[in-house]
């Protein structure tokens, strides 16, 4: 049977009159037919658009996508809003959107095409702005993290040292020092134990503040000892899941997911009423997971959107481009999921 050429294919009596780019492409990559708005945007020839192969107007760091693309569309699939480079005669570069649908029994490919050179222009400016924005939130962040860690050290360092010398001291006064009151030995005793508690108090606000076995020994570690911890001091049940490989993620990423964990362990303790709670950490389909569970009374919608806690995690989420989802209600429990994909 005779194929038949591209001036046979009349569907469109409108391909001279419209401002879009038409092209009608035969299967072998060679242009059969195209428009004046085509001859006027890449400021070719008729005669030379169609001697050459498409390949040659394309960009070429777009080529290898564009054939992948061309050959989904030969195979039957409809090419809708494909976006890709070419270059005019004088070497610019303009970006078109494409819409195309290939006739098996013609062998040819009709294709409609926007200029969007000015929507990516505009595209690629709020993209260098957001990295910009996204820098400044990283330098922000790492800012108040050494200040945290600073803090830390201090108080773990500092304070803490000078408490345990104090109660040194009160410890060496109460075995040594015989001859007092029965009422003094009894203040000594409460300042041993209140000295004990200071102690433990300090060591506790600083691995609060900042977590330095996040450095020494990664997240899976710290996150279980935060869950044993929260479990002990709070008679609530924290179950800790890990399976996830440490060197996948970056130091930024893994305190981002600390916090949030750490944020939510305090809902947990001041605002669910929970009896047991979860925690689990792991990868999916490249996506660093982390979840937390509780039993509790749950938030009403109009709490999601207020409850400052819940407010940070977000905003963490979202410095990183990570998403959150929190599922809860009333006597429901709550889940919140931080999943992160690189």
């Amino acid at each position: 049977m005779e194929k038949q050429s591209a001036s046979d294919f009349e569907l469109f009596p409108f391909i001279e009159m419209t401002p879009d780019l038409v092209c009608i492409a035969g299967k072998d990559g060679y242009l059969r037919r195209v428009n004046k708005a085509v001859v006027d945007k890449l400021g070719y020839t008729e005669e030379e658009l169609f001697s050459r192969h498409i390949s040659t107007f394309i960009h070429p760091d777009d080529i290898e996508n564009t054939f992948r693309e061309r050959e989904k569309l030969i195979n039957g699939k409809v090419l809708l809003n494909f976006e890709n480079r070419y270059l005019t005669k004088k070497g610019e570069v303009v970006w078109l959107e494409w819409t195309s649908i290939y006739f098996g029994d013609k062998e040819i490919v009709f294709a409609i095409a926007k200029d969007v050179t000015e929507r990516k222009k505009v595209e690629q400016e709020v993209t260098v702005k957001f990295q910009q924005y996204k820098s400044l939130a990283r330098h922000f962040k790492d800012s108040i993290e050494k200040d945290r860690k600073y803090l830390s050290v201090e108080l773990h360092e500092e304070l803490a040292q000078l408490a345990s010398v104090i109660k040194m001291d009160i410890d060496w006064v109460r075995l040594h020092e015989t001859e007092i009151s029965e009422k003094s030995k009894s203040r000594i005793e409460h300042a041993s134990v209140i000295s004990n508690l200071l102690i433990n108090t300090m060591r506790r606000i600083s691995f609060a503040i900042s977590p330095n076995m996040l450095d020494d020994l990664g997240l899976r570690a710290t996150l279980e000892w935060l869950c044993k911890e929260f479990s002990i001091l709070n008679g609530i049940p924290c179950e800790f899941q890990c399976d996830y490989i440490e060197e996948h993620f970056s130091k930024e990423v893994k305190i981002d997911f600390f916090r949030v964990c750490q944020e939510s362990l305090s809902n947990i303790l001041y605002h669910a009423e929970a009896k047991k709670a979860e925690v689990r950490l792991f990868e999916k389909n490249r996506k660093l997971i982390l979840q937390i569970k509780d039993d509790g009374i749950g938030f009403e919608e109009e709490q999601l959107a207020v409850q400052s806690g819940l407010k940070s995690m977000r905003e963490r989420a979202n410095s990183i481009n990570g998403i959150l989802t929190i599922d809860s209600g009333t006597d429901k429990g709550t889940c919140i999921t931080l999943s992160f994909e690189q």
